[in-house]
């Protein structure tokens, strides 16, 4: 039997991200604080929520979509 990710397709480079998260993160607490970049187009922002994480996220795989089409 192959392993999960053998058994899907591979994630598509241009739809991923490295997220770094800071010392000063408290999951606990709601607190996300760090750094995020897309891979293939290395922009790159800072976040210090979720909401600013997904904000950057969805406003480039949004650009990628576009492009891709």
């Amino acid at each position: 039997m192959k392993p999960p990710l053998e058994r899907h397709p591979p994630f598509a480079a241009e739809q991923a991200f490295v997220v770094q998260f800071g010392r000063e993160t408290a999951v606990d607490a709601g607190h996300l604080v760090g750094r995020v970049e897309h891979v293939v187009s290395r922009k790159a922002a800072r976040f210090e929520s979720l909401d600013a994480l997904v904000a950057f996220m969805t406003t480039v795989l949004r650009e990628v979509e576009k492009t891709a089409h």
